[in-house]
């Protein structure tokens, strides 16, 4: 990793101020901008682990840092050990260690072993802009502390990006959530992350959440959910152009010759909308991109040169089309409102449902018009398969809405979240 040092801008900046500020090494703002107080943080964090205190994050800095990002340290068994001893060594609770160790005996712990000792700081951090790269290892430190959650890959972004997604539970009952299939919609990643971490937690403690048996969803229901469909656009985005990107030249002339993806880019990294992408009257919203002044790649609307050319899209469908959802939702930003019909094709039950998910939220339903009407990943799946189907736009303002938003928006969807495992 490059060193960061006075002067450094970036996600990573953020990311380390966000973690200094938990750790009490306090630098303010999270504004990813390293100046005097994060040198100043990181200096007293050093300092007290033991490391040359330049005020700089260099390798040995970070590889430290890392493990408190990851949330969980390795630790190998010594003589006298106990896994009572392990926690209060760590300030961690014991339940967590054995949540992470499901393979060892507590009684009889074998010296050289070695365990996964979560620290009590939780993993997905809702302060911060939300990279790809943060996602991915967020992804890795839940695994870890959660071993009975799974993590699958439905395909790769046209950079080559693995698609995650999430398993939580094992019933009969699949529901399908997924969000940022637009670049500059990175929050809703953000949302449903700290879904996954929260509704883990409340399983491993058995606790319940805003009043629903977590283990009871877990027994009957499966969710999966792909936080990041287009993680390429999220990281256009967040991090801007690189020069080593394959499409440099491409993208500067698909934002009519300008550097700065980060207030306008929904599309993916090909200059398509995959939100505009599937086989849903897909025709038809080729058709209306004249009159919205689309003719060819660029920030949005680009339905692509066919149903599914985007190995984005793809990846989604497939992972719709090989297993039985029950319900499917997809999160936008930003309107508050719920979206649930498509051609007047869905059922009864299906705006029922939309109803609850409204007064459970405080969202509005909607009706799309025009361009938006058209294949769309809700619209396929109403129109393919007849089942319940939303979009929802969470938040309120203009694209990309702040991390300052985040509290509402999990407020207003946590409940929608699990009533649609449930209904």
């Amino acid at each position: 990793m490059q060193t960061l040092k006075i002067g450094s801008k970036g996600t990573v900046v953020s990311e380390i101020q966000a973690l200094l500020n938990k750790l009490g090494y306090v630098v303010g703002e999270v504004d990813g901008i390293y100046g005097p107080k994060t040198a100043g943080a990181v200096r007293k964090f050093q300092k007290y682990f033991g490391l040359l205190p330049t005020g700089d994050v260099d390798d040995d800095t970070y590889k430290l840092m890392n493990r408190f990002l990851l949330g969980y340290d390795t630790y190998r068994i010594k003589s006298g050990d106990t896994l009572y001893l392990i926690a209060k060594r760590y300030y961690t609770p014991l339940e967590s260690i054995i949540t992470a160790n499901p393979q060892i005996n507590a009684n009889r712990l074998r010296v050289g072993d070695v365990i996964i000792v979560p620290y009590s700081l939780d993993v997905v951090y809702t302060n911060i802009d939300y990279t790809y790269e943060i996602m991915k290892k967020d992804l890795e430190g839940l695994k870890a502390r959660y071993p009975f959650i799974e993590v699958e890959s439905a395909g790769r972004s046209e950079l080559g990006k693995e698609l995650y997604y999430v398993k939580l539970g094992n019933g009969p009952n699949k529901v399908f959530y997924n969000g940022a299939h637009h670049g500059i919609e990175w929050i809703t990643s953000v949302l449903l992350m700290k879904f996954i971490e929260n509704f883990a937690k409340a399983y491993a403690m058995g606790q319940d959440m805003e009043g629903y048996n977590v283990r009871d969803i877990f027994k009957k229901s499966t969710i999966y959910v792909m936080p990041m469909v287009n993680p390429d656009g999220v990281d256009l985005v967040l991090n801007g152009l690189e020069k080593s990107n394959p499409y440099y030249n491409d993208l500067i002339k698909w934002n009519n010759g300008s550097l700065d993806f980060s207030e306008n880019w929904s599309a993916n990294i090909r200059g398509v909308d995959l939100n505009h992408n599937y086989d849903a009257m897909w025709q038809e919203s080729k058709n209306a991109e004249a009159s919205y002044g689309i003719y060819g790649p660029g920030p949005t609307r680009y339905s692509g040169t066919s149903p599914e050319s985007e190995s984005e899209s793809k990846a989604v469908a497939n992972l719709t089309r090989t297993n039985n959802f029950r319900l499917v939702i997809a999160y936008h930003t930003q309107g508050e409102l719920i979206y649930w019909n498509f051609q007047n094709l869905a059922s009864s039950e299906a705006k029922a449902i939309a109803i609850i998910f409204s007064q459970l939220s405080g969202y509005n339903l909607g009706e799309t018009t025009g361009i938006t009407s058209y294949a769309g990943y809700k619209d396929w799946f109403i129109g393919k398969f007849r089942r319940p189907g939303y979009t929802i736009e969470v938040g309120l303002g203009k694209n990309p809405l702040p991390i300052s938003q985040f509290n509402k928006i999990y407020s207003d969807n946590i409940k929608v979240l699990l009533e649609g495992a449930t209904i």
